[in-house]
């Protein structure tokens, strides 16, 4: 790797951003490219692949062989709301492999007894967010019910292209959110990446079965980036 390439990809892990170095085999050339950037040919199917997975790979592609060092921010996971759920579902996302940061301003529920080894602040969302931002490569999962600390971070995910966006509550709660999102500036193509009600429907009833719920469709939203976009313009 030149130098020019290893200093971009440095600012790129810096900055969270996703990369993959494609290397020639045979001539020992080798560009780096990012998510959103053009590519075409056999080589397209196999960029997305490796973004996709996060697992480096040698390919052949439009006549040439290929080494794809592919490099991914690790996802991680910021739940707002220091509730039951949150307790269940913060140290099985540890175990996932995903950083947890949990958020909300009421300190009775914000505590590190309640949440001992977790990342915790008891402060309002978009005080938090302001200081770290949310990322392409977050997950983020509202479940404290109330507006005034949900939306704003709900908005912000939006904003930020999280790659997972949930949020606990009914459908008919949901239709109301919709409308507050709405006026805050969300579009209703954005709105509609929310998963709501949160989780994947295995008739889960205590906050530890919400969570396995809640983990189980994060895991799937990464795990299918960008799957979405090509299944549309099949």
């Amino acid at each position: 790797m030149d130098l020019s390439a290893l200093r971009e990809l440095n600012a790129d892990r810096r900055a969270r951003r996703a990369a993959v170095l494609v290397t020639d085999l045979d001539d020992g050339s080798s560009r780096l490219l990012h998510e959103n950037d053009t590519v075409g040919g056999e080589l397209a199917d196999a960029v997305r692949q490796v973004f996709r997975t996060g697992r480096s790979d040698s390919v052949e592609a439009d006549g040439k062989k290929l080494f794809l060092n592919v490099h991914l921010p690790s996802p991680r996971l910021v739940v707002i709301g220091a509730v039951h759920i949150s307790q269940a579902l913060a140290p099985m996302a540890k175990v996932a492999g995903f950083p947890v940061e949990v958020i909300d301003p009421r300190t009775a529920f914000a505590t590190a007894e309640r949440f001992p080894d977790i990342a915790l602040d008891a402060e309002w969302p978009q005080d938090v967010l302001a200081r770290r931002p949310l990322d392409s490569y977050t997950a983020l999962a509202a479940v404290t019910h109330d507006p005034k600390i949900d939306d704003f971070a709900l908005k912000a995910a939006l904003d930020a292209g999280c790659f997972y966006v949930g949020a606990l509550g009914s459908r008919k709660t949901h239709a109301k959110r919709v409308e507050r999102l709405l006026a805050l500036g969300a579009s209703a193509d954005e709105i509609g990446r929310i998963h709501a009600p949160i989780g994947i429907d295995i008739g889960a009833a205590s906050p530890a079965e919400i969570a396995v719920a809640v983990l189980a469709q994060i895991i799937r939203a990464f795990r299918t980036r960008g799957l979405e976009a090509k299944d549309a313009a099949a």
